[in-house]
């Protein structure tokens, strides 16, 4: 099974794709890397410049499952809507793929990650590397922190699943 982490943004969009095989004591880091448009460009053509490159980048990696930063809050404005627009780019094409779309929050992630939701991108670098045995910490940031969001959601998985199954069993016959 295949993982890829993304932490949108329009300038700098990381990615992280971890393959997960059956016995293995860890998953292993398949790509990990950042897609960045030019500042300089018109907004409409950098989002068209994303679009192409997670397209690419899906058909190269063909992910199962998708797990994208959930941004809720940002203190800059421009940036949040930049986020958000990078965000829903990466949504549109995993589900145009079929592939299982999950967010998580960037607290969820350090928290799972790291132990507690105020970890530094330094920390959660560190441990990105140590979790994946990497030679060096994964660069820049943005693939840290995507490593860090599939991380996150190969913990949630097991729940997830058995949430999902107590659902199927509860739901009444028929429906």
């Amino acid at each position: 099974m295949f993982v890829l982490g993304i932490d949108p943004g329009l300038s700098r969009c990381g990615y992280a794709c971890l393959e997960v095989s059956p016995g293995a004591r860890q998953p292993r880091a398949v790509a990990l890397g950042v897609l960045t448009t030019p500042p300089s460009s018109p907004t409409p053509v950098r989002l068209a410049e994303l679009h192409g490159e997670l397209v690419r980048l899906f058909d190269e990696l063909t992910p199962h499952v998708v797990a994208v930063e959930h941004v809720f809050f940002q203190v800059n404005r421009r940036t949040a809507m930049s986020v958000a627009q990078a965000s829903g780019l990466a949504l549109a094409v995993a589900a145009g793929r079929a592939c299982e779309v999950v967010q998580y929050t960037p607290n969820q992630v350090k928290e799972t990650v790291a132990g507690y939701g105020a970890a530094s991108k330094k920390q959660i670098q560190a441990l990105v590397q140590a979790r994946l045995g990497l030679a060096r910490p994964p660069r820049p940031f943005d693939a840290a922190d995507a490593a860090a969001l599939a991380l996150c959601h190969l913990a949630f998985a097991p729940l997830r699943r058995r949430l999902a199954a107590q659902q199927a069993s509860a739901a009444p016959a028929g429906a």
